[in-house]
């Protein structure tokens, strides 16, 4: 693995204090409380069963949230009944699965990226990640959108031309596939949960909290890796589970075809929408290098599991109701949902445009028109290290200090809202983000409290709203 570290030099009691009192701050806790280890838990017991619950309810309910329920309390169904009506792990799906897996697993490790070399104001190939809380930097092979171009090229030529399988393959062996998801995702948090132990990437970035259930659903380790240039969190962040996202699409999107006749309005907005979003992310995928996800989280069955069940099938719920329930938008509904998806990725890419540039340049800009102004930090890494960061007050950032998060749920209220208002089930995205974001801005500020001190405090006295200018 490549690395550099950048050490001042210290005395040896010096640095044993600071290392001392740094690692008491920065990053992942060290110790667990009760409500933690109970929500752990609850997640590591009942997640699994959420994402069947609604992929099942769609399957055999038509996709009410609440009509099992009913089923289950009048005694016209029982958990067996359900169960024995769900398509079980085949064979078929299997095969599938692991060609999939691995075509991106060869894509990710054999294809350097070129697309940088002639798509102007593309960045990939090898960058740099953020410091580590050890103090290191991480090189990584940046080539999502490269993998995501060749994946897409071989679907749509499969479709026009070659016909080796149906555009309606995923949706066809949908729940088939979720067992093989479901292996995966358990497979590899295990392998990183015991790799941690016997033989980390880097020993010092590890973190064990004492407690087994909390090690193995946070992680321990911060960067695990096989080999080189095979980065667990950066390969199942973003392969295969959102170069995925926008094939299920179209994979719905073909269904809905087959079944109709037809392609209505709201799936070519959800299909648009979701679109310009995972687009998005792979053509900033070096920027992403910088994020909460790269630079705080460590690498566990939250982000394991996560990254090959809960995201390819909670996230694509819109496009999964709408195979069932074709909802045809009359030009003003579907051009206001446009028009607030659009405006909602404005402020999100913006927001985030402004922080990148803002560091890169050092501060040596124009945002809005007018010199950035910022508040100075310091602080230490475990390595005994000083540091200096910025924290930009200017643009976006000086509106909110998580804009590019209200932004992000606008997006997500514009995807559910395009499936109009028949059931709830569209609408669960917009409530698990409107969690999961208002939870990391909990979880990030705390972070930035302990790792910054009084400086941190500074800066909220200066953009004191996180989300909602004067409401939140």
């Amino acid at each position: 693995m490549e690395t550099t570290r950048r050490r001042p030099q210290h005395s040896a009691n010096e640095k044993r204090s600071e290392q001392k009192e740094q690692l008491a701050q920065w990053g992942r806790a060290w110790e667990v409380d009760w409500f933690s280890l109970i929500s752990v838990i609850g997640l590591l017991c009942f997640a699994p069963f959420i994402v069947f619950y609604f992929v099942m309810a769609c399957d055999q309910y038509e996709c009410s949230i609440t009509q099992p329920v009913l089923d289950l309390y009048q005694g016209e169904a029982t958990l067996l009944s359900i169960w024995a009506r769900a398509p079980s792990f085949s064979w078929s799906a299997a095969k599938i699965y692991a060609i999939w897996v691995s075509f991106q697993v060869f894509l990710y490790m054999c294809f350097p990226d070129i697309t940088h070399k002639f798509i102007p104001g593309y960045v990939g190939g090898v960058q740099e990640g953020a410091r580590t809380p050890a103090g290191l930097i991480n090189k990584y092979e940046i080539n999502g959108l490269q993998c995501w171009l060749i994946t897409h090229a071989l679907w749509f030529a499969n479709a026009r031309y070659f016909h080796w399988f149906s555009p309606t393959i995923i949706f066809d062996n949908w729940i088939p596939l979720l067992w093989c998801a479901n292996i995966l995702g358990y497979a590899v948090s295990t392998f990183a949960f015991i790799k941690a132990y016997l033989f980390p990437t880097n020993a010092e970035d590890c973190k064990f909290t004492g407690n087994i259930f909390y090690n193995y659903m946070m992680g321990i380790e911060f960067n695990p890796r096989i080999g080189k240039w095979f980065d667990f969190k950066l390969f199942f962040n973003g392969r295969p589970g959102i170069v995925a996202w926008t094939l299920i699409n179209l994979s719905y999107m073909a269904k809905q075809q087959e079944l109709y006749g037809y392609i209505t309005n709201s799936m070519i907005l959800v299909n648009v929408l979701q679109a310009i979003y995972v687009l998005d992310f792979f053509w900033n995928e070096a920027w992403y290098l910088k994020t909460i996800d790269i630079c705080h989280d460590h690498f566990g069955w939250y982000l394991g599991w996560g990254d090959c069940v809960w995201l390819p099938y909670l996230y694509t719920l819109q496009g999964l109701y709408l195979v069932y329930h074709p909802v045809q938008l009359s030009d003003a509904h579907a051009l206001t949902i446009l028009l607030l998806g659009l405006v909602g990725y404005y402020i999100f890419r913006s927001t985030n445009h402004q922080k990148d540039l803002f560091r890169r340049t050092e501060g040596s800009c124009s945002i809005w028109g007018r010199k950035p102004t910022w508040i100075e930090c310091t602080y230490r890494s475990a390595d005994g290290g000083m540091h200096r960061s910025k924290l930009l007050t200017s643009g976006f950032w000086g509106v909110a200090r998580h804009f590019n998060y209200t932004g992000d749920l606008m997006g997500s209220l514009a995807y559910c809202a395009s499936c109009g208002f028949g059931h709830m089930l569209p609408y669960f995205y917009i409530v698990y983000m409107t969690i999961l974001l208002v939870h990391r801005c909990v979880r990030d500020e705390h972070r930035c409290s302990s790792k910054y001190g009084k400086d941190w405090k500074r800066y909220t006295d200066a953009v004191p709203s996180r989300l909602i200018p004067g409401v939140f």
